[in-house]
């Protein structure tokens, strides 16, 4: 019995925004994949088609050409279109474990997921380690400067060119971190980075073979840690505490790489002072390492000058220097660099252009502008007011909230302090209850990886005004009120 066209399955909507030909696509498409219209079919016409549903024939030979063109139907001269018969799907078994699905990943990959990370939310800008005040920056000018340059550029900022960095930038940042931070580099040894992150993803792959060891700072950076186990490293402790770098880590087991945040430890906040410095140079050349200089948080210090960088005194050779602009500007403008030494300069080039993780050639333009303006001197000068006080102000609120529970570590660097907390008191229950509040806050204890994790919260206090502390605190101290309460021992005897 020959197959009849289920017009009535075909319903056209001229009120709807989807055009005609939109809509006639998805119906045939849908009758086709469902088997509503078998294998061998003979469509009608497209005058008979069009003629039925009152359409202009142009709009059913659209369709079918597109149908055709995607496998759908196939259509001869002088025929109707016929239905092509299409593989059957195969769906998922009912009691198929998703999890399974998992193995599809590589080992390599399920071990990416397994780090820890943190980000934040659109409004939860209270207490986000590490988040600049982006209410400060002065967007009019970025937008201004961006502005003229898409205007005014040709192909040398359109295509995949200088994939190490835009020229003017280069050499603008080689000009600043000389005088702002003591690096010295030539401008070609600038590599622009699409963040901090990226540029320390880079290095990982790049330098590191599966089951080398890296000297990681404990507790420290997570980021960098799983940029560094993602490409198979070991992770050896480098033990960070009141008394500084602890430079005796085990030297059974050789590092390619060791990793520090010397201007502003991250967490903690400390400084690496000059003999400890020396000394860990001295132990990199020892033993053939290259030492990664993360300049977190390195441009706010707030007593003093900020104390030059560790690359500025390496003459091994053996540094490479790693910034951001996040800080500095705002986190989504995605922009970091490196400056390495000069033999790696090749390697890493290269392998930027088969990772792709060259920054925006338009964007890395307006920052050249922005450096070169002086508007970026401007700016920082201007929140490192804005930032001495709000930090002071935040540390008062601190105290009168949080007193009984937390201490704050006495830090002159950085947008962000550590709070320890009271015995007995769980650090990730309290960031669980914080967020539950709209409040962004770090559990300290993932900075850790070995031994005993200590029990705090990193909070950020750069992007909160100081007209909404005294409420984000309030929230803060009843989260501290909500955890106690589930943690102590009553509650868990009831």
């Amino acid at each position: 019995m020959k197959q009849s066209f289920p017009l009535d399955s075909v319903s056209l909507d001229r009120a709807l925004a989807i055009p005609l030909h939109r809509q006639l696509y998805g119906h045939l498409r849908r009758m086709i994949e469902e088997r509503v219209l078998a294998a061998g079919y003979a469509l009608p016409s497209s005058r008979s088609l069009a003629q039925d549903l009152e359409v202009a024939r142009n709009t059913v030979v659209s369709v079918y050409e597109q149908l055709a063109t995607e496998g759908y139907i196939i259509g001869r001269p002088g025929a109707r279109p016929t239905v092509v018969d299409l593989p059957e799907r195969t769906s998922p078994q009912a009691d198929e474990e998703t999890p399974d699905r998992r193995r599809m990943l590589s080992a390599r990959g399920q071990l990416m997921l397994r780090q820890p990370s943190h980000h934040g939310a659109p409004g939860h800008l209270a207490f986000h380690p590490g988040m600049p005040d982006a209410d400060s920056f002065p967007f009019a000018t970025w937008s201004r400067l961006l502005s003229r340059r898409a205007k005014v550029a040709r192909n040398d900022l359109f295509g995949t060119y200088s994939v190490s960095g835009y020229p003017p930038l280069q050499r603008a940042i080689a000009d600043y971190v000389k005088v702002s931070r003591g690096v010295r580099c030539k401008p070609e040894q600038i590599i622009i980075t699409t963040g901090a992150q990226a540029a320390l993803d880079i290095l990982a792959r790049v330098l590191l073979d599966p089951g080398d060891s890296v000297w990681v700072e404990e507790p420290g950076y997570y980021g960098a840690q799983a940029a560094f186990v993602a490409a198979g490293a070991q992770l050896l402790p480098l033990h960070v505490d009141g008394k500084g770098w602890r430079l005796d880590p085990p030297v059974r087991q050789t590092p390619r790489l060791i990793y520090v945040t010397p201007a502003c430890q991250h967490p903690l906040g400390a400084t690496m002072r000059m003999e400890q410095r020396l000394r860990l140079m001295e132990l990199a050349e020892r033993m053939d390492a290259l030492v990664v200089e993360d300049d977190f948080d390195g441009e706010y210090r707030f007593h003093g000058r900020p104390v030059p960088a560790m690359q500025g005194v390496d003459a091994a050779d053996r540094v490479i220097y790693v910034g951001t602009f996040a800080k500095l500007l705002f986190p989504a403008l995605r922009l970091g660099f490196m400056v390495l030494p000069e033999f790696l300069l090749p390697d890493i080039s290269r392998a930027l252009s088969i990772t792709g993780q060259f920054a925006p050639l338009l964007l890395q333009a307006a920052l050249a502008d922005f450096i070169d303006e002086g508007h970026m001197s401007k700016h920082l000068k201007r929140m490192r007011k804005i930032y001495a006080s709000r930090r002071q102000v935040f540390r008062t609120h601190a105290q009168a909230q949080l007193g009984d529970w937390m201490k704050l570590r006495q830090t002159d660097a950085g947008i962000q302090f550590v709070g320890e907390l009271r015995a007995g008191l769980d650090d990730v229950a309290i960031a669980a209850a914080a967020r539950q509040r709209g409040l962004n806050v770090s559990p300290l204890s993932m900075q850790y990886r070995h031994g005993r994790a200590a029990s705090g919260l990193v909070l950020g206090y750069a992007a909160i005004n100081e007209r909404h502390m005294p409420a984000a605190f309030q929230s803060l101290r009843q989260a501290f009120v909500e955890a106690a309460e589930l943690t102590s021992p009553a509650r868990g005897a009831a």
